[in-house]
């Protein structure tokens, strides 16, 4: 070979070599958006990007299926659309796939176990797919402790990524809030209760009671204040001068208030505060006109808020007002624990575990004036608080057991019991728990029943399992004590295990009910958004999501004599006892957490105040990574009612 030929060559071979770098820098750039790729590092993405090859894939046609042996790649979609159906699904339907897009891989558990896939994978339209040799796809799992995580639990590396994600998030908002250089808007009433000057005292200290405030704010009709009323005026402004309640407002309270617009920060209202000796700054826009109000007990929410001063302030609480503070302390330090990488699980209990103590004292302070010496009771509590899973947003749901040994007595000791619950049920709503839409108060003589006459409307319900018995099923039997004598409570749930644990009538009737709803995955996309009438493009992540582990949980506690309430306990528990592995279970459990994790993030960031919050999310407002991660959380419980309807032949 002449020296002229082997130049020619070596310039072909440095060009393809530049071609090939140039290659693999471009699926370097393009992996580094996606999970786990983005927190790989340099000499492994570089592996990845040397060994994988870019294949095509013509729309409609498969890629990997069941028949093709063995699977000998990882693929990882660079552009397109691939769809998942499960082996056996002649039908597609809407809950049946799994839409993968760019960034997704598959498949990944028969990929790293070297076994042919259980899935078939097809292209929906023209797409282009990295392909990584399965012997290679070892080699990269030794050298990247990322990518190994990621292919041996792929749920648990996406959701602890998201975590870190969220987790910056909120840290960086908690930063915010907790500042005394965050801006008036950000702090305090945004609704504050004004009247007018002429409005009559009385008429003015109702509606002080109604809302449940301290403080009044008396603004001409321009809404520009005038003047403050506070309880402490009661003293030296009414009573001690004998003011008749039919005096104008304007006669009691304290002119001139001071004033801040919106602009200024919380140091300048604590400043105030300091300087003037008051407990009060209104909060007025550019035209003077009333926006908010900030109080001394605001300026102090500021800071960090403590478990045990919490508690302190619940049990020591003397009135509802001091509740309702308390309960906004629970609220902010939940918000703090979130910032702090809370995982979903962890904070719903501890949310429950507070409101608990909240609703305790509550009972207590209505003791006061409702007396029931020598009578066997407890204050039940139903649905999310009965399974230690409330969220930030939450009605009530709760009852009443009580023994009466004198069948004369029930009567006139329901009534007593009655009266007292409406007093509870009142005061609750007051300390930010709404009133049950559905009337599941123990102020309903429907749920304030002696231990006998529960026992029955359970056996009612088991024996005829018809859609109304099934719906009450679904929220009566997630049921604990809060108050008074745990021991009918668990006489109650040993009766109902009984009942139900060898009901095969009933719990296929419970089964088909959970299958009544669906994960909203989507054929043509990646979710279904018009399930709920009045929200399009929205996804109701309790209906269709949470409630779905929820279901299922209690299915098979019901069926394997399991006496805990919360859906994770109940998950893992009855999964030993019927033999379901480990890594199954806990993906299911980690797709369930997310879920959580979503509607504690939503309800908090959209809370209005007032407004209580929602579960409806648009999936087109989350990032790339938690659109990922939901939609696996979404296949996890798909999988678990395949399982569910298996078990139970639910055709």
């Amino acid at each position: 070979m002449s020296h002229k030929e082997k130049a020619i060559g070596q310039a072909e071979m440095d060009l393809r070599q530049q071609g090939s770098r140039r290659v693999a820098g471009s699926t370097q750039k393009f992996l580094k958006h996606y999970a786990p790729f983005d927190r790989m590092k340099g000499d492994a993405l570089q592996w990845f990007a040397e060994k994988a090859q870019l294949a095509f894939h013509a729309a409609d046609s498969e890629i990997v299926g069941p028949d093709s042996g063995n699977v000998r790649f990882l693929y990882v979609i660079e552009s397109g659309k691939v769809q998942a159906r499960q082996a056996g699904e002649v039908t597609v339907t809407e809950y049946s796939v799994l839409n993968l897009g760019p960034g997704e891989s598959f498949p990944i558990g028969a990929a790293t176990s070297g076994r042919p896939t259980t899935n078939t994978y097809t292209a929906v339209e023209d797409t282009f797919c990295y392909q990584l040799p399965t012997q290679d796809l070892t080699k990269l799992m030794a050298i990247s402790p990322e990518f190994n995580l990621f292919c041996t639990q792929y749920i648990a590396s996406l959701l602890q990524q998201s975590r870190q994600q969220l987790q910056q998030q909120f840290a960086q908002r908690a930063s915010e809030q907790q500042t005394l250089n965050s801006p008036l808007t950000k702090i305090g009433s945004r609704s504050p209760i004004s009247v007018t000057p002429e409005t009559p005292l009385r008429a003015a200290l109702v509606g002080m009671s109604r809302a449940g405030v301290g403080s009044l704010i008396i603004a001409g009709i321009d809404q520009k204040p005038v003047g403050i009323f506070t309880r402490s005026d009661l003293l030296d402004r009414v009573f001690l001068v004998d003011l008749p309640s039919t005096a104008p407002i304007s006669q009691a309270m304290s002119p001139n208030p001071f004033m801040l617009e919106e602009h200024a920060t919380a140091y300048d209202a604590m400043l105030a505060m300091a300087t003037h000796g008051i407990r009060h700054v209104l909060v007025t826009d550019a035209e003077g006109k009333l926006s908010g109000v900030v109080s001394e007990r605001d300026l102090f929410a500021l800071h960090r808020v403590g478990l045990r001063q919490i508690r302190q302030a619940i049990e020591s609480a003397a009135d509802v007002e001091s509740l309702q503070r308390s309960a906004a302390d629970v609220r902010q330090l939940s918000f703090n624990m979130l910032a702090q990488g809370i995982g979903a699980e962890q904070l719903t209990q501890f949310i429950s575990a507070l409101n608990d103590a909240l609703t305790r004292r509550v009972l207590e302070l209505n003791l006061h004036n409702h007396h029931f010496d020598g009578v066997e009771w407890a204050w039940l509590a139903f649905g999310s608080e009965g399974r230690d899973e409330q969220t930030f947003s939450t009605d009530q749901d709760n009852g009443i057991v009580f023994t009466c040994p004198d069948a004369a007595e029930v009567k006139p000791l329901r009534k007593r019991f009655l009266a007292f619950a409406l007093d509870v049920n009142k005061d609750l709503d007051r300390c930010g728990f709404p009133l049950c839409k559905g009337n599941i108060m123990a102020s309903n003589p429907q749920w304030c029943l002696t231990l006998d006459e529960w026992k029955n409307q359970f056996s009612k319900w088991v024996r005829s399992p018809e859609p109304d018995a099934l719906l009450n099923g679904s929220i009566f039997f997630d049921f604990r004590a809060l108050f008074g004598n745990a021991e009918l409570a668990e006489q109650m749930r040993r009766f109902l295990l009984t009942a139900t644990g060898g009901n095969s009538l009933f719990l296929q009737a419970m089964a088909r009910n959970a299958l009544s709803v669906a994960p909203p995955l989507g054929t043509l996309r990646d979710f279904i958004t018009d399930l709920e009438p009045g929200h399009p493009g929205k996804i109701d992540l309790k209906k269709y999501g949470s409630r779905i582990f929820v279901d299922v949980a209690r299915i098979y506690a019901l069926a394997t004599g399991v006496h805990n309430t919360n859906s994770v306990q109940r998950l893992r528990i009855a999964s030993k006892r019927l033999a379901i592995r480990d890594e199954e279970v806990n993906a299911v459990l980690e797709g369930l957490d997310f879920i959580q994790l979503l509607r504690l993030r939503h309800q908090y960031l959209e809370d209005k105040p007032g407004v209580q919050g929602d579960n409806l999310i648009d999936p087109n407002d989350l990032n790339e990574l938690d659109r990922r991660v939901l939609k696996e959380s979404f296949r996890q419980a798909r999988k678990l009612q395949t399982r569910l309807k298996l078990d139970y032949q639910v055709h």
